[in-house]
């Protein structure tokens, strides 16, 4: 039996998700090629228009944070992945503004997360 791996470590890395929204940011009339660069929809108004992004754990939420975005405002999807917790809601800066302000309430008082403020550009 050889030994040549004697003294070496060995790293085992896990995600342990917590229970929480790291990332609640709205971009503020985004550059059109923004959208373009994120595969949304290029039809949108965009002299209107906000783009809202997410990052939620356990991943699986994003679910029900995209149900929660849809209910409170009149926003459109443009990408939810239960596999990366990553949500993009576009829409009026008014209406992405109101649809992640609910999803922050929602998820912190009725799911017990830690939740951040929601960030502006």
């Amino acid at each position: 039996m050889s030994r040549e791996y004697e003294g070496t470590s060995r790293i085992v890395q896990e995600l342990v998700p917590g229970k929480e929204i790291t990332i609640a940011h709205l971009i503020a009339s985004p550059d059109p090629e923004l959208y373009r660069k994120l595969g949304l929809d290029p039809r949108i108004d965009h002299s209107k228009s906000a783009i809202g992004v997410l990052t939620i754990s356990p991943a699986e939420t994003a679910i029900i944070a995209a149900d929660v975005a849809m209910k409170a405002a009149g926003i459109e999807i443009g990408f939810v992945d239960r596999f990366s917790g990553t949500l993009i809601v576009t829409g009026t800066i008014s209406e992405v503004e109101a649809s992640i302000s609910a999803v922050l309430a929602y998820v912190e008082t009725k799911m017990n997360f830690q939740v951040c403020e929601i960030t502006r550009t």
